[in-house]
């Protein structure tokens, strides 16, 4: 039933075969976050892509080691070569050591993922934590002709890069003279041999707080070149797929890419994987537009734009109804539909968890279990395709169908067989659970709502209905709703 996974490698802008270099094991980096202030649902969203592409790699077979960095120095305010770096900013505004802001904006990341399920990398590194290899690769290129000392700073020299037989755009498909054209006479440039040139090792100001003593004098690491360093140091010269959100192609993984083949001869990375951006209602997610929302008001529903809170598996089952190349549009609609789409899903995961096989002498429904095939090897086919989970979404409620079906006595477990029903339950569950990391959002209470129930019951026995009609409505204020079933009563969470 498993097909070959299929990525869109944005170096050759195509899909292809995942082929990895040392199977079963793969490689993987992706770039963190910059941690000087909370996370924001885009950054959540990129890193929700590869959570997936890591639950299904290992899913699929495959030993992966997942490396997603820390940026905790040389990521400058506008991204450039110019101004200060963005930890030290926020450091000097909350009057804090810069490694207050990276502790705590580091905790409120790790905090953000657990809420929305997502596992942990492999390994974590941080920028400040690899100066030394930083150090020895700008020497490195320095040796090789491909970087120059100026003012105490030093430039990867672009020109000379290309003269080799290389070619600086090929990720993102600019063309450099166009981006010479595109360049405006910025502070700082007329120690560049060009303007395009990235710093590799910038000096500092004495203003600076966050410097170092190197071989040009005292300074801080280029935001470029601590990925190179941390990727190689962990996955090798060459590996199979570096992840990151749409906004870093370039300049960032451009760079990458320049920095890795100078280094060390080769591509670094063989598939590069990028997620797309968020929208709301049709606009650009940003600050200025009082349009940006951080998960916590999201969680709470305390944003102008927010009808109502949205908990963090809602809010996890809204990204993944769209495919993570395409655009996503955050509105009140959405949301409320995904709530309401994933509350069926896990109402299917909780029946699935209690279906018991029974025999019987109901002969094999062929049309059922054709339709079951067909949405299991749909669901493969649809996460070989490029990730697509939402397609993959839509042959999860195929499977529900049937999931219900069976609880409500609609559908034998005999007119399936038992290696088919075995198959449809295992697979919903983790399908729901282990692929799609969707977990049940367990009300408060368990053990009252029991109660509850057993109230409920009695109250029903007696005739007493004005007490069976309070206790509904207040289920209902909590998000559920009471089911009277054949055998038992169960609440489930209302649709």
């Amino acid at each position: 039933m498993q097909h070959t996974l299929r990525i869109y490698n944005t170096l050759t802008r195509q899909k292809e075969d995942f082929q990895p270099l040392n199977p079963p094991f793969v490689g993987l980096y992706v770039c963190g976050p910059t941690v000087y202030n909370n996370v924001h649902l885009g950054n959540v969203r990129s890193f929700l892509t590869f959570d997936i592409l890591v639950r299904y790699l290992r899913f699929i077979g495959y030993t992966v080691r997942y490396v997603r960095n820390i940026t905790d120095v040389g990521h400058l305010v506008g991204d450039g070569d110019e101004g200060e770096d963005k930890i030290g900013r926020m450091a000097k505004l909350e009057k804090l050591e810069p490694m207050e802001i990276v502790q705590r904006y580091t905790n409120d990341f790790h905090n953000v993922l657990l809420q929305f399920n997502l596992i942990p990398p492999s390994i974590e590194p941080t920028a400040t934590a690899h100066l030394v290899e930083q150090i020895e690769a700008t020497q490195n290129l320095i040796n090789k002709g491909l970087a120059y000392e100026s003012n105490g700073s030093v430039y990867f020299d672009i020109a000379r890069y290309n003269e080799q037989g290389n070619e600086y755009g090929k990720l993102s498909g600019r063309i450099l003279d166009d981006l010479l054209t595109e360049t405006r006479d910025l502070e700082g440039t007329d120690e560049k041999k060009s303007p395009l040139d990235f710093a590799l090792w910038k000096k500092a100001a004495p203003e600076h707080i966050m410097q170092w003593n190197s071989p040009w004098g005292k300074g801080f690491p280029g935001w470029h070149l601590e990925c190179s360093c941390m990727s190689t140091k962990y996955l090798g010269p060459q590996f199979d797929i570096h992840g990151g959100g749409m906004d870093l192609k370039f300049p960032h993984h451009e760079c990458e890419v320049a920095q890795g083949k100078a280094l060390n001869g080769v591509d670094p990375v063989r598939y590069w994987m990028h997620a797309n951006m968020l929208t709301v209602n049709g606009q650009k997610m940003s600050k200025s537009l009082g349009n940006s929302f951080l998960p916590g008001e999201l969680f709470a529903g305390n944003h102008p734009l927010l009808e109502q809170a949205y908990s963090p598996m809602t809010v996890r089952f809204f990204m993944l109804q769209s495919q993570y190349r395409s655009t996503l549009d955050f509105s009140n609609e959405a949301l409320k539909a995904s709530q309401k789409g994933y509350r069926r899903l896990i109402n299917g995961l909780r029946i699935a968890k209690t279906l018991q096989f029974e025999s019987g002498d109901q002969p094999l429904d062929e049309k059922k279990a054709t339709e079951i095939r067909n949405a299991l090897d749909g669901f493969y086919k649809a996460m070989n395709d490029d990730l697509n989970t939402a397609v993959a979404i839509a042959e999860l409620f195929t499977l529900l169908k049937y999931v219900n079906m069976l609880q409500a006595g609609q559908l034998h477990p005999s007119a399936l067989g038992e290696t088919l029903f075995a198959e449809l339950k295992d697979s919903f569950v983790s399908f729901l659970q282990d692929l799609l990391g969707l977990m049940e959002e367990q009300p408060t209470g368990d053990e009252m709502l029991k109660g509850m129930l057993n109230l409920y019951r009695e109250f029903k026995e007696a005739k007493q209905y004005d007490k069976v009609d309070e206790i509904r409505s207040y289920f209902k204020s909590q998000g559920l709703v009471i089911r009277d079933l054949k055998t038992r009563i169960d609440w489930a969470y209302d649709e």
